[in-house]
Formats: C-alpha cells, structure tokens, sequence
C-alpha cells in the first residue's frame, strides 16, 4: 500500500462506484496545493514520465538538463549514442550541473561551482586536488543515475526506480501504435500552450466528445462525434478510436491531406483516428498520414503547460510542396476551443455550487481515468485501468 492522498476519501469512494452510479471527481481534485504535491510524488514520480522524443532531446556529445515532477534532470547522450539521464546535481555540494535549457555541446559535464567532471556516462573524472589523493576513489562518486527507457521514439524516466519495466507498464499498446511506427516518425510543428487548468482536466476532455457538437464545429464536420469505440488495455494506459465521415481522409479543415498515409497501416485504421493516454503525460493521437502528441507538464494545481507536436512520416517531409499546416491548423483551432473550455471548468470548480456529477455513457474512457486516479488516492498504487463496458467499449486483445 501507498500513502493515502490528501482527499476526502468518501468523495473518492464515488468515483469509483460502477460505471453508471460513479460520480465525477470533487472540486479539491482539481485545487488543492497538497492534492498537487501528492500526485507529483505517487503518480508522475512513481511511473514511467514522458520526456519527449528521444532524439531531440539530446544528440551526440550533448548534454540537457529538464525539469520533470519538480526534479531538476540531467540528460547526456554519449558519442555511440547512449542516452544517459542522472540527477543534475554535482556529488560534492549539490550545485546544479548544467542550467534548465536547451541541450549543448560538451567534452565533459562540468560543475561551474567547484570544476568536479564528469563524463557523459555519469562517471566522475576530475575532482581537484581529491583526484589527486591516494584516499578518494573516483569511482565512488558517479553522477546519481535516473532510470529510463525508450519505446517507440519517446524518452521515459522513473524517478522512482521501482516501476514496472517499461512495455509491462503499457501492456497491449504497442500493436495499437506500432503501424503508425512513431521511433521513425519527424516533426515538422511543436506549438506550446500554458493553460489555467489542472492536468486532469485536460485529459479527461481529452477521453470524451460528449462536448464536440457544443464546441468543435470544425472538427464534426470530419467525424461524428458519436462514432469509434473504446480500447480496452492491459496496462496503464487508455483510450479509444473515432471514425472519419466518408468524405474525409484525414482530421483537417476540409478533409483531405496534404501528407502520405503511413505506409504499414492496416486498411481499416486508414478510416479512424487512435487516441490514446500513456499515464501520466503523454496523449497520443494517431491519424492515417500524421500523430499528434500532447506532452502534460502540471505547473500547479491550476496550470498546465502542453507541448503539442505534429509527427509525420519521412515520404511526407521529403514532398517537394508539403506543409504541415493542414493538420496543425485544424488541431490549433480545435486546441483552443478545448483550453478555453477547461479553463472555464477549472474557474468553476471555486464555485460554492460546484458538486461531484455523474457521467454520461460517451464519458466511459473518463471512467477508466478516474479509476486509476480512484484507485491511487485510495493508497493502492498505479494500476491499469477498470475495464468499463459500454457502447463505446471494444475488446482489442478479440
């Protein structure tokens, strides 16, 4: 068992009622500085976090240093291409390594306070004049390492060192994601978004278009918000598909795309969108020709900043007039009418009317979120979600 979270433990017990009598999360889920901290410790510390795509985030001989669930993190990728990840603090007196930033180029790492190096594989060089002293081992002095992984083109840390290996945690997603065959995949547009709203928020308007034809006016001109079913995972993760209109090859402004279909995809994927939630951080949103991804990064209780990125394939980038703009149009707009949308719950949640409600049969996947959230805060742990059936519900594993 873990440590119970700092939340009303009978609201909780409603959330995790079945699906149909379960209620939706309290106010304080989404407003509560302690709540925060909690989940900062028992969900974004105690599984596997996304960092972005491994390989932008650091090349050959270069060094970078991000923030992730308020720990300063050192990333090196050595000259054969070994990533490394450590805690970016020097092992005499604690001085951050390497500032918050983009990566630079390095022989070494380097302490600005009292010069200690350090190779890109962790391993301490230097120490002046304790180096020199025939009672310090050097070798008792590496750079603290962080666990990580890669999977399918991203960068995983567990700042806990105890989580479930990496493909065990995400159980049942790789045959969903592999035809879309992301570790290939290039950016052609990252926007960024700080939004005033709790990262849950975000992801639960994610998991649903209960709220499509109300908002996305673009976006059920291309589906029907009623269409696609939900997946069913194995492991910590969840998410479901939407069908195109038959006019439409693509999520874009008019329906067609301006890119190439991915190459290996099934004839039936090329009619539906994947949308799938890696918890904690990363939304992964699959189309026939492009994969957007939304990156969480919780600031606070009420802030959330969103790195939003447009994958496509190499045949796509290599057209001689390509330009991603048909896809990151379309999702910029409909981005925006979701952040205004969750910034307007989140200012409703102060609200002395604010009650825990209930959800439709479109909110299944919220359910399936909510009961990993549920579960948690009970003090259970990170475990997969509850399989919901509903009309929105399909077996994948059939």
């Amino acid at each position: 068992m873990r440590p119970p979270a700092p939340i009303d433990q009978s609201a909780v017990a409603q959330i995790l009622a079945p699906f149909g009598s379960s209620r939706t999360l309290p106010a304080e889920a989404y407003r509560s500085a302690a709540l925060f901290a909690w989940e900062r410790e028992e969900i974004f510390s105690r599984t596997w976090m996304c960092l972005g795509r491994s390989d932008e985030l650091v090349q050959r001989g270069t060094v970078r240093a991000v923030e992730a669930a308020g720990e300063e993190v050192l990333l090196a990728r050595d000259a054969e291409g070994t990533v490394g990840v450590f805690s970016n603090v020097c092992r005499h007196r604690g001085h951050p390594l390497v500032e918050v930033g983009e990566a630079v180029a390095v022989r070494q790492i380097r302490c600005p306070y009292h010069s200690w190096a350090y190779r890109l594989d962790g391993s301490l060089r230097t120490a002046p004049t304790l180096t020199r002293s025939d009672d310090f081992d050097a070798t008792e002095w590496p750079l603290v390492p962080i666990r990580s992984d890669e999977w399918l083109g991203w960068l995983f840390i567990d700042l806990s060192g105890a989580a479930p290996p990496l493909g065990e945690t995400f159980a049942g997603l790789a045959p969903v994601l592999s035809p879309y065959e992301p570790e290939r995949l290039q950016r052609a547009a990252r926007h960024e978004y700080v939004i005033a709203a709790n990262w849950k928020l975000i992801a639960e308007n994610y998991h649903e278009c209960y709220h499509c034809t109300s908002i996305h006016p673009a976006l059920c001109e291309v589906t029907p918000p009623d269409s696609g079913s939900d997946l069913v995972p194995e492991g910590l993760w969840c998410g479901g598909t939407m069908t195109l209109k038959e006019h439409a090859v693509t999520m874009s402004l008019s329906g067609a795309s301006e890119g190439v279909n991915f190459r290996r995809l099934p004839a039936a994927a090329e009619r539906i969108v994947v949308y799938v939630h890696l918890l904690p951080n990363l939304l992964v949103s699959a189309h026939p020709d492009y994969v957007m991804t939304h990156r969480l990064t919780p600031l606070d209780a009420e802030h959330t900043q969103v790195e939003c990125d447009w994958l496509f394939p190499p045949e796509a980038l290599d057209l001689d007039d390509f330009d991603p703009a048909y896809a990151v149009d379309f999702w910029d707009l409909t981005n925006r009418e979701d952040w205004g949308a969750c910034e307007r719950v989140q200012r409703g949640t102060a609200s002395r009317g604010f009650r825990q409600g209930p959800l439709s049969s479109w909110e299944s996947t919220i359910y399936q979120l909510h009961s990993v959230l549920g579960r948690a805060y009970q003090g259970q742990g990170l475990l997969p979600p509850v399989y919901v059936r509903s009309r929105r519900t399909v077996d994948t594993t059939a």
